[in-house]
């Protein structure tokens, strides 16, 4: 385990990693633009090892494999999905239609309304994700999205995993195709003789999906392109050893790459850390994935004061950050980069992960200085509406008229002259 002060760390724990273009995903999105299924079918045999002659999944298979599931399974994923649906409800009422009348005959406005067709991506490998399903469709059910689509690999079998094809089930998808890879985001993005394209793409994936995401960005809305897993615990001499070293670890286990870094002003936390992590690693063994490689990679920053450390998190943006501390205080409104916040020592990351109604799409890669998580709101358009009456114009006209000739846009000028010279506007006399 590393221990540094703040003047030992490297530029790179606080820059933000570049993403290197996969010259493979550029041929495969072209190839599915230009040919369609044929080649979807292709790439589909190269790296599925699966001979596909329809992609659709019918609504029997999913109902198929949600009686598969255990009671317990569908009962925990029917609470999760409560939750984020409960969650996302709320967010919306944060967002509504309104008309204002700024002043006397000039009425501006707002309409929130939901995109029609989103792509929801989930990946697959021996453990799925259905829970990253569930954080996608049901926020975009809730915006009020008519067509929700799902794209999953055939990795379980030659078709979608049961866990997969039961969440989308339970999170309202209607459309659900064994399509993987970068060819599931050529086929959402650009359609085929099967899949219509969709308006936006949201969900996780490996390099391979988040490079196809970037380069289709444009043609389609994407949510972002995610990054290695990452966890920024900001602790004080109070924390508890084994719940920072339990969470530290936790989030090692998503992948090689995930970025775990503790951040206190206790010196004597750190090294008790350290052990923890040392041991609860042995105890856990190989089902935490880079745990061996964990005790030395993990970075632990001693910082000389608390104002001190709260600026290292901001510099850090952490997709998830979590707060240890004897005393709160204003330290929230001191913190303002990061994904989502989890506030004492019952505030697990992992309940953000599964159960408490939270999504756990989060922006990485310190894209957190800019951006929050997925929610209701990504899956909702915000539109300005104007309506002008004859004292509006004659109030708010002369200013338009003017900033137009002082930029040289003599028809915009125009435009808004002749509906001042005349008296029913547009023109008519």
């Amino acid at each position: 385990m590393k221990v540094v002060t703040p003047d030992e760390l490297g530029e790179g724990l606080w820059g933000a990693a570049t993403m290197e273009e996969i010259p493979a995903v550029r041929e495969i999105l072209s190839e599915v633009r230009d040919r369609g299924d044929e080649a979807i079918r292709e790439y589909t045999l190269r790296f599925d090892g699966v001979r596909s002659s329809d992609f659709r999944v019918e609504a029997e298979d999913t109902e198929r494999a949600y009686g598969q599931l255990s009671p317990q399974a569908v009962s925990a994923m029917e609470q999760a999905a409560e939750h984020i649906q409960r969650f996302a409800e709320k967010q919306k009422e944060q967002l509504t239609d309104f008309e204002y009348n700024m002043q006397p005959g000039v009425f501006v406005g707002q309409r929130v309304v939901a995109i029609d067709r989103v792509g929801v991506y989930a990946p697959g490998g021996r453990f799925p994700l259905p829970t990253s399903v569930l954080m996608c469709a049901v926020p975009a059910r809730v915006a009020g999205v008519r067509e929700i689509v799902l794209c999953s690999p055939p990795s379980c079998g030659g078709t979608i995993h049961p866990t997969i094809l039961a969440a989308a089930r339970i999170a309202g998808v209607g459309e659900v195709y064994s399509i993987g890879g970068a060819q599931a985001i050529a086929a959402l993005a650009y359609g085929s003789e099967t899949v219509l394209p969709v308006d936006k793409i949201v969900g996780p994936g490996n390099r391979f999906v988040a490079e196809a995401k970037r380069q289709v960005f444009g043609t389609v809305g994407i949510d972002f392109v995610a990054g290695p897993s990452e966890i920024l615990i900001l602790a004080d001499e109070s924390a508890c050893p084994r719940l920072v070293a339990a969470d530290l670890l936790a989030q090692a286990e998503h992948d090689s790459d995930a970025v775990c870094v503790l951040v206190t002003t206790s010196a004597e936390l750190a090294k008790s850390v350290g052990e923890e992590v040392e041991r609860q690693t042995a105890e856990l063994g190989r089902t935490v994935m880079a745990g061996a490689s964990l005790c030395g990679d993990l970075i632990t920053v001693v910082a000389q004061s608390m104002d001190e450390a709260i600026d290292l998190v901001n510099k850090r943006s952490p997709e998830h950050l979590e707060l240890q501390l004897a005393d709160v205080g204003d330290r929230v409104d001191r913190l303002t980069n990061y994904g989502s916040l989890f506030v004492g020592p019952y505030s697990a990351v992992a309940l953000g992960d599964y159960s408490s109604g939270l999504n756990h799409t989060l922006p990485t890669n310190r894209s957190a200085r800019y951006t929050g998580g997925l929610s209701v709101m990504d899956f909702l358009k915000v539109q300005t509406t104007l309506r002008v009456e004859r004292t509006g114009i004659e109030s708010i006209g002369p200013t338009a008229q003017h900033l137009a000739e002082l930029e040289g846009l003599a028809a915009h000028a125009r435009s808004v002259e002749i509906r001042l010279n005349s008296r029913q506007g547009g023109g008519h006399e």
